[in-house]
Formats: structure tokens, sequence, C-alpha cells
């Protein structure tokens, strides 16, 4: 058999290199039609897209059981108009009418008790957390007694119509010095300190306080604010101190009040006199 003489069937082609050409081309065409379509953000999609994953995200965080997950919402591509800070002149405004009302009420409260303030039996000052009306428990009760006398109501009533009209809480304290007792009505200071401050708390109600505006509080001897050694130490520590809770009024010192004062109380006429004293008799 003849062999055949080499190049003489085959034929070489010069143009193979388009085919490669035209596929790079192919792909770097379709890599920059990909790029722009990414660039080319569908921003009420991307807002869909940003909801949906919020939401899947507070779900997940709502319903399990593993430790709370917080997010953050996913920013808009368009920013938006922030609403406008609130008005720190109004805050203001409301904190000194609230602070001047405070003021206003001590002073009322100090003309109503001006015959006890003027004798030291009553204390009415005014600090960062409201007011307080501390009353020298001989003024309010019998020694060993939870029931107040009728100067005493008289007093307490003119304090009522002073704190009826106002939305601040009120905590009654009753508070006794370290002399035990042990009465049928009365085992220790824990119930007398108890029921001498309901007793405030019921008569400031029956005077237009509302009731769900009112705490007592009974501490016994517990928290003195003078020596119990003393005779008048023991007679500062029983009392019934009033906390007219406002949180407003900047701490000063008690302002004293004149006897002159004494013309310008509610009380009635006849509770214009200083309250008679009871014995320096412990509790």
């Amino acid at each position: 058999m003849a062999r055949r003489r080499k190049g003489e069937d085959e034929h070489e082609n010069h143009e193979r290199w388009l085919v490669s050409y035209a596929d790079f081309i192919t792909l770097l065409f379709a890599f920059f039609v990909v790029m722009y379509s990414l660039s080319s953000l569908n921003e009420g999609k991307y807002r869909i897209m940003s909801d949906s994953v919020v939401s899947a995200f507070r779900n997940i965080a709502s319903n399990s059981d593993s430790p709370r997950i917080i997010s953050s919402p996913i920013p808009s591509i368009r920013p938006q108009a922030s609403p406008p800070p609130s008005s720190s002149s109004e805050t203001e405004e409301a904190r000194k009418s609230r602070a001047e009302r405070v003021k206003n009420m001590a002073e009322e409260i100090r003309k109503v008790l001006a015959p006890l303030v003027a004798d030291g039996q009553v204390r009415v000052t005014e600090g960062a957390f409201g007011i307080t009306v501390e009353i020298n428990a001989s003024v309010l009760f019998a020694p060993g007694e939870a029931q107040l006398g009728a100067d005493a109501v008289r007093a307490l009533r003119a304090v009522a119509e002073v704190v009826a009209g106002a939305e601040f809480p009120i905590t009654v304290e009753g508070h006794t010095d370290i002399t035990p007792i042990a009465t049928a009505m009365f085992p220790s200071n824990w119930e007398l300190s108890a029921v001498r401050a309901s007793s405030v708390v019921r008569l400031f109600v029956d005077g237009g306080v509302k009731p769900s505006r009112l705490t007592a509080a009974g501490y016994g001897d517990q928290r003195p604010v003078a020596d119990n050694t003393t005779p008048d130490g023991r007679a500062r520590n029983r009392r019934v101190t009033i906390l007219i809770e406002s949180r407003v009024v900047e701490a000063e010192v008690s302002k004293p009040v004149k006897a002159s004062g004494i013309t310008d109380s509610i009380l009635p006429p006849d509770a214009a006199t200083p309250l008679p004293q009871a014995p320096a008799a412990g509790r």
C-alpha cells in the first residue's frame, strides 16, 4: 500500500483563535452585565427585603428560649427626616410649675399648723423628695393610745384640706421610742406605731384625700431621730411623719414661722390657740 506523503490531506486552520476570543468577549460582556445589575438597586425591593429580615429576627428573638436577641432595623437607602426634638423649655416650665405648687403647699401647711410650729411640736421641711411634716405624738395621741384627740383631728383636717387637691403620693409613718408596751390591743411598739399611722390615714380619707395616694407604715422604735437614753430624745422619737412625695424641690433648711402667722391660719377660731400637751410619758 502506498504511503501518503505528510501534509497531503491535512489543512491547518489559522482562524481557531477567533473561537477562544469570542468566548472571552462573551464572558466579559456577561460579567459587566451582572455588575451593572448589582449596582442598579431597586429601592422598593430592598426595603421589602430589609423589613422581612428585621421581622424574621424579631420573631426569633421573641419565640426563642435562648437569651434575647436585640436587633436594630437596617437603615433605608434614602435618609428620612428625623422628628424634631422635644422642647426642653416645656419640661423646664412644667418642673418649675410643679416646684412652685410644692412650695405653696408647704407654706399652707406651715400656716395651718402655725401654733404647733411656733411651739416646736411640728417641723415642716422641704427636701429633694418633697415635703416632710413631723408631728410630735404627744400632740396627737394619749400615751399608749392610737385614737386621735379632738384638737389633733382639727389640725390634721386642716392639713388634709391643703393636700387633698394635689396629686402627690402621701406616706404616713408611725414611730415610737424604745419604751416597751404590752397591752391587749398593742402587744408591741410595732402595732402601736402602725395603728397610729392608720388613724391619720383614715382621717385624711375622711378629709377628701384619695385613698390611692395614701400609705400607712409603722416602724416602731427602729428609726429614731434622737437619743433614746434621754427624756427629750424619747419625746422626739415618739412622732408621726407625713411625707408628701413630690421629688422636685431642692433641699433647704426648714423655714421658721412666726407666731404672728397664727391669724392667717385656716383652722377654726377655737384652734388658733396652742394645743394642750400630753404628759411626757413613754410611747
